[in-house]
This record gives structure tokens, C-alpha cells and sequence, in this order.
């Protein structure tokens, strides 16, 4: 798939556009690119939509020179990138970081997202202590931080991993190592570690969503107690999968995807119109 450009003034945001109908705009998180998406992209495309999915700005296809990688800068770039597919109202499949920006464009611009889903969302504030920041800061630095990423990177998927999982780890090795992309995903991790805006704006949500948590997802302590937490405060839909962790989509596409495509019917209203 040949690779299109949104300019953003700074720089630019890479993503790519797969069938027709409906707009679907998939966002990934941190440190990953946009083909993490490669098993739900098809899902919805052969259910009848038009499925885009983008990278994060300093990760993949997309520039560096940026000077903002938060969660509120990739909710803009969302919008943007929404706005030049049509205008939509798209639905939104966040992950990880990507939950965060699409909590921030639905909360900003409600009539262009008509739902979210949400894979391994983060719903509160981040809670590091001083020593906690510091590892993380020890951890991304050169020239150890790369292959340091890459090993926790593989803890991500304890149940069963994607057969390509090797080859998608090259492709994020590949991406870390273009122009100033380290340095660009090191900025992410710092705005991260420092804040999450979207924790703060959930009770402004107003369209519907779906929570997808993998149920040995290491980023929490208790998974499927924060998969319930999430779905509780977003007033979502919850789907808890077993055995999966912060990858569910990857790990076991043939529990998510049907789920995932039926709430995108609803939320579009093409269950009940054929």
C-alpha cells in the first residue's frame, strides 16, 4: 500500500486508505507503526468500510521536527486527517496512546466521530514516582534504548503471538533508526510519563465505545479490573480477552474483529439499514 502524506506545517503525517464506504480512522500508540493494524484493517474492509490508518508524529512514515508528541498533538493530527477523508464522522480505533487522541478529537469535535473503539486504553492520570521516571528516562537512552525497546516491545504478546510478529518488530527497528525518529519517540515517552490530558476530559465524552483489554495486558496491575474501570467511566461497551495482552488485535483478531465490526455497524447505523 503506497504511502499518502498530510502536510501539518511542522511536518508531516503519514497514513494510507484501504476500501469503501464508512469512514474508520485506526491510530496506534507509542513506538509502534501503523501496520499494527494489519489484521483489523481487512476486517473492515471486507464489512464495507473505509478503513485509514495514520502514524503518530516521529514514528513511521510520518516527519520529525514537531513540537509537540503528546496525546493532544496527535488528536489534532486525527481531526486533520478526518477532515481530508471527508469530513466524516469517522469511527475512531485508538490504541494504547492512539485511546488518548481519540478521546481528545471525539471531546473536541463530537459531529466528526461518531464512536471509538478502544484497545488497552489508559483512563487515568499517569502515577510514577521520581524513581519510576528516572528508570524510564535510563532506559530510552542510547545507545541501549533501541534494543532495550525492542525486548519489552515482545513482552507485549504473552498468549499467542502473531506468526509476522518478528518481521512487524523490524518494521518498528526500522522506523526507531529513520532521520530523528529515537529522539521523536523519546519526546513521546516524556509527555506520556508527564500527562495525560485525556484522562481529565472523559466526563465531556459523548459519543459511544467500546473497550477491548487484553486480560494479560502488562501495562496494569489488573487488567480486566481496569478493562472494567475503563468501560465504566466511558460508559462503554467492555469485551475482556483471555490469554491476550497489550496487542489483542494481533494476538487474537478472530475474538476482536467480530466484535469490533458489530459496534462499528451500530455506531453507524448500518446494523439496522443493511
Amino acid at each position: 500500500m503506497e504511502t499518502s502524506y498530510l502536510d501539518r506545517g511542522q511536518g508531516r503525517i503519514g497514513y494510507d486508505v484501504r476500501g469503501e464506504g464508512p469512514l474508520v480512522v485506526c491510530v496506534p500508540g507509542m513506538g509502534d507503526v501503523r501496520s499494527v493494524f494489519r489484521f483489523t484493517v481487512p476486517a473492515l474492509r471486507d464489512a464495507g468500510y473505509r478503513v485509514a490508518t495514520m502514524d503518530l508524529r516521529g514514528h513511521g512514515d510520518s516527519s520529525d521536527g514537531f513540537d509537540r508528541y503528546d496525546e493532544s498533538g496527535a488528536a489534532t493530527d486525527l481531526l486533520a486527517l478526518v477532515d481530508r477523508l471527508g469530513g466524516g464522522p469517522a469511527v475512531v480505533v485508538g490504541h494504547s496512546l492512539g485511546t488518548g487522541a481519540a478521546i481528545l478529537a471525539a471531546v473536541a469535535e463530537p459531529s466528526a466521530i461518531s464512536g471509538l473503539v478502544l484497545v488497552g486504553p489508559f483512563v487515568r492520570d499517569p502515577d510514577f514516582g521520581r524513581m519510576q521516571r528516572l528508570a524510564y528516562r535510563l532506559m530510552l537512552r542510547r545507545p541501549w534504548g533501541p534494543a532495550l525497546w525492542d525486548s519489552y516491545y515482545r513482552r507485549f504478546y504473552p498468549g499467542r503471538p502473531p506468526a509476522d510478529l518478528a518481521e512487524h518488530r523490524s518494521r518498528i527497528r526500522r522506523s526507531l533508526r529513520r532521520a530523528d525518529h529515537w529522539r521523536s519517540f523519546v519526546r513521546t515517552t516524556e509527555a506520556v510519563l508527564r500527562d495525560r490530558v485525556s484522562a481529565r476530559r472523559i466526563p465531556e465524552l459523548r459519543v459511544p465505545a467500546l473497550v477491548v483489554m487484553g486480560e494479560r495486558d502488562a501495562d496494569f496491575p489488573d487488567p480486566p479490573a481496569e478493562g472494567r474501570y475503563a468501560a465504566e467511566r466511558l460508559r462503554a461497551d467492555l469485551l475482556l480477552v483471555p490469554d491476550s495482552g497489550h496487542y489483542p488485535m494481533a494476538e487474537y483478531p478472530e475474538v476482536v474483529n467480530p466484535v469490533l465490526v458489530s459496534f462499528v455497524d451500530r455506531v453507524t447505523d448500518r446494523a439496522a439499514t443493511g
